[in-house]
């Protein structure tokens, strides 16, 4: 059930993300906190608390501040592949202070991109974050893919990159055809009238 859940969003906010800021803000918000949470191998209960504290949280803070929700949403989109990039680097149990460095320097990074590029850093980042998301909910969904959560050294850790990568170029492409307008992008159609 937790596997499906986080699935559902990361797909969500992979090929769907720049679609709608609310609904990127409410899935990266709810990312964040299920994938921080689950760094550190909380129980069921806790993950959903914090990934429903994350979506409430990142969505008051950027209604309120909707001026830099461009800088806001890519931190929320960097933290949660900082927390990705903090899972596949840490095989076995994961350090908290590295973890802190890797998430933070990488949201940070991605809030810059975000606010300077806006839509088109938008599009990256989300499609980045939901795919961690997708296979961090693939992994819980069965054993078999299990090592898509956690992978350890080796073949794991490089599949798991791959994929990460090929489903983030996906949600790219997906996003990119299906909101041309909102990235400035003109179409065949459009550049013909």
């Amino acid at each position: 059930m937790s596997g499906l859940a986080v699935l559902l969003v990361g797909v969500v906010l992979c090929f769907w993300g720049i679609g709608s800021l609310h609904v990127a803000v409410l899935a990266a918000g709810f990312g964040l906190g299920w994938l921080v949470a689950d760094l550190f191998n909380a129980s069921l209960t806790t993950l959903f608390l914090f990934a429903l504290i994350g979506a409430v949280t990142s969505w008051v803070v950027t209604t309120l501040i909707f001026k830099f929700s461009a800088y806001f949403i890519g931190g929320l989109t960097g933290a949660m592949a900082g927390a990705k990039i903090a899972d596949v680097l840490q095989p076995g149990d994961n350090n908290w202070a590295l973890s802190a460095i890797v998430i933070l320097a990488v949201a940070v990074a991605a809030a810059f991109l975000a606010d300077k590029y806006r839509a088109r850093a938008l599009l990256w980042l989300t499609s980045i974050g939901g795919a961690s998301m997708i296979l961090t909910g693939l992994g819980r969904t069965t054993d078999a893919l299990a090592f898509l959560h956690e992978p350890q050294a080796g073949w794991e850790q490089i599949t798991s990159t791959v994929l990460w990568i090929v489903l983030a170029a996906a949600g790219w492409i997906v996003q990119r055809r299906l909101f041309p307008d909102k990235l400035g992008i003109q179409t065949d159609e459009r550049s013909r009238r």
